[in-house]
């Protein structure tokens, strides 16, 4: 090869590289361009149980309808602590870290601990039962700071009635929740005070982890006439166990939850999750839009409740599944 064909084979291949350079930075660029378009959303979930993961699923469609899918335009980093409080905090950290363009949090303490990791990225919370009480909000109707979303509230007068219905001549109802969760404390405290006012005797017992759920169950179904369990993270997530104990003790059981009764309780007119977290997903939707901002976002309630009767349940209690109705 000559001296000049050597210098020409060079510049072809200088040439060649340059083109190749140019191309992967246009790729490059492109890749950029479309991951731009690209929002991220971090969620935070307590545990796992029904009642939450319908919330969660109800988001993503709720998103969907508002624009944002995965695989196309969203990306979602999803966490569950496992009701652990270590875990709450270092996924909250983590979650915050990556920077994402809003956060998802659902049942309260997940909430609460992605509020304690950022008061700057927005912030969108499901299942939750007071926003104000667990210090989320300024108020229901202007949140003033980085959270709003949905609350789980359920109208818990015409819960007690409902199993006040099944059982007319109860002289005793036993309730039972997690006094470490908020959410329950509160709605607990309701149905007492709607049990009293009907003149029934109230026992109230609690369990902090699942492992106790069944001893009191079977204590509560021993001494009372019916069953009330709010919506409670650590009671659905016995939800199957405390089935099996009403079911051959025969007590009639009231949840705050649909989902529990699905699992095995009796009757509830309660939340349907998945429209719930569907309605927080439309509000994230507006978020990411840059249409809405969480501090002048207002909370919102369920669009629907529902009368749900655990028809197997209620046969092998032998009660009529058909004799079951909403209280008015």
């Amino acid at each position: 090869m000559t001296k000049g064909e050597k210098i020409m084979k060079k510049t072809v291949l200088a040439g060649i590289g340059l083109v190749s350079l140019l191309m992967l930075g246009a790729c490059g660029n492109k890749d950029a361009a479309s991951d731009d378009n690209v929002k991220h959303v971090g969620v935070l979930q307590l545990v796992q149980h029904a009642s939450l993961d319908n919330a969660y699923e109800g988001f993503k469609e709720g998103l969907a309808e508002g624009g944002y899918k995965e695989d196309d335009n969203l990306k979602i980093e999803y966490q569950n602590a496992q009701n652990n409080q270590d875990n709450l905090k270092s996924m909250s950290e983590k979650l915050v870290k990556e920077e994402p363009d809003l956060l998802l949090g659902i049942a309260t303490p997940a909430a609460q601990s992605l509020l304690n990791a950022t008061t700057e990225i927005p912030i969108t919370v499901t299942a939750v039962t007071d926003l104000e009480e667990a210090k989320l909000v300024k108020s229901d109707k202007a949140p003033g700071g980085n959270v709003t979303g949905t609350t789980d509230m359920v109208p818990i007068d015409k819960q007690i009635d409902l199993l006040l219905s099944i059982v007319p001549d109860a002289k005793s109802i036993g309730i039972m929740y997690n006094a470490g969760e908020a959410n329950s404390k509160i709605q607990a405290d309701l149905a007492e005070k709607a049990l009293k006012k009907a003149g029934v005797e109230v026992k109230i017992k609690t369990a902090n982890t699942t492992n106790d759920v069944q001893q009191v169950t079977e204590s509560l179904a021993n001494e009372t006439d019916g069953i009330y369990v709010p919506t409670d993270n650590t009671f659905a997530s016995a939800a199957a166990v405390i089935g099996d104990v009403v079911k051959e003790k025969k007590i009639p059981l009231v949840a705050g939850s649909t989902e529990q009764i699905d699992d095995g309780g009796l009757a509830t007119v309660g939340i349907d999750y998945k429209s719930l977290g569907k309605q927080t997903g439309k509000m994230a939707a507006k978020i990411l839009d840059g249409d809405a901002k969480p501090e002048d976002t207002p909370v919102e309630s369920a669009d629907t409740l529902k009368l749900v009767v655990n028809k197997d349940m209620a046969e092998a209690l032998g009660i009529d599944p058909d004799s079951i109705k909403e209280p008015k």
